[in-house]
């Protein structure tokens, strides 16, 4: 009996040691160790905010959110992929419709979807359907996505230069200018960052608009 309760004391204390030092490794070193690498750079850490000349916070780069012309005001920027579903189909990307539509290729409410989105892009710059790149008729598993195509911000120019009376050399440019290559120079396509444009185009923040 006195070897038995020796032996449940010597668990009871090896596995109160091991607790412990879990408790102290996962709960409180682990969680101080990735907020000190986080603090590194507090900028992109916190969401990459982007600021226009005045110090206002205009958005992010990490996060594509569409902005859309007030009715009678002209559309002067760049626009991100749709993030609307059935129901509309042609939504603004904002963060509180993050989420994929779990449809698949063959779902005859995507090709409503992407039919819908193509006529609207088509309509909105003045350009037959075809023209529409694949990435402005379908959205992305965030529907955050911060970055377009080359080719869809291509098509975009032309009215950004009607509506905010610049070159359309100079709106190339601004683009040209907020494009990010492939990832490790070789993962995927070039991208145009919708945020940073826009905020070159002269977008303000709310507090400052």
């Amino acid at each position: 009996m006195k070897n038995l309760l020796t032996g449940l004391a010597r668990q009871f204390v090896v596995g109160l040691i091991a607790l412990t030092a879990l408790t102290v490794v996962v709960g409180v070193a682990y969680p101080a160790a990735v907020w000190a690498v986080s603090r590194i750079n507090s900028d992109g850490a916190e969401g990459s905010k982007i600021t226009d000349a005045d110090g206002c916070v205009v958005g992010s780069e990490l996060l594509g959110v569409d902005q859309h012309a007030k009715p009678g005001q002209p559309d002067k920027y760049l626009h991100a992929r749709f993030a609307g579903g059935v129901d509309d189909p042609t939504g603004a990307g904002d963060p509180s419709s993050s989420g994929a539509s779990n449809l698949g290729p063959n779902s005859a409410d995507l090709v409503k979807i992407v039919d819908a989105r193509r006529a609207a892009v088509a309509k909105r710059e003045g350009v037959r359907p075809d023209q529409v790149p694949a990435d402005a008729v379908t959205r992305s598993g965030s529907s955050l996505d911060p970055g377009i195509s080359t080719a869809y911000a291509d098509l975009q120019a032309p009215r950004i230069a009607r509506n905010t009376g610049l070159p359309l050399a100079e709106v190339r440019r601004i683009i040209t200018d907020n494009t990010d290559g492939r990832q490790l120079g070789f993962l995927g396509e070039p991208t145009v960052n919708v945020a940073r444009v826009n905020a070159a185009l002269g977008l303000t923040g709310p507090s400052c608009r």
